[in-house]
């Protein structure tokens, strides 16, 4: 499994999320996004609303027919879409991706330390491939070291 880490010091999560979501869909796979359940609306009107000119079309777990949905928002991490990829978007990292064959973990400074200790937490785990991503001085997304 690959576990993604995405430090968010340079754009927001409003801007990235939606990123990662087209990238999923036009690799024809399905993704989970998952966070505390007073931010699921947020992320909700982030993916309706992230460009002019689309939309991310998606659903709620509570919601209707949940395994037609190619994007499904969640506050718990099963994968009701048949979503093989996972989004953790509120900077807590959950034990319950590592079932997924892919995990975007995104965090900020004020949840770092969080996140490095997941990153420890998984080091011992041949299972997973971690990687970190952070943003240049240009924007664009680099893997770290």
């Amino acid at each position: 499994m690959l576990a993604d880490f995405y430090h968010l010091a340079s754009s927001p999560l409003e801007r990235v999320l939606p990123q990662i979501c087209e990238k999923v869909l036009g690799g024809g796979d399905r993704l989970l996004v998952v966070a505390e359940p007073a931010l699921l609306d947020q992320r909700d009107a982030q993916l309706w609303n992230y460009a002019r000119d689309g939309f991310l079309p998606h659903g709620k777990g509570e919601g209707a027919s949940p395994e037609g949905q190619q994007i499904l928002l969640s506050s718990i991490c099963e994968p009701l879409n048949a979503a093989t990829h996972i989004a953790l978007a509120d900077g807590v990292w959950r034990d319950e991706a590592l079932a997924f064959s892919r995990a975007f973990y995104f965090f900020d400074e004020e949840r770092r330390d969080d996140a490095r200790a997941a990153w420890r937490a998984l080091a011992d785990n041949d299972a997973v491939e971690r990687r970190y991503w952070k943003q240049d001085e240009a924007g664009k997304w680099v893997q770290g070291p």
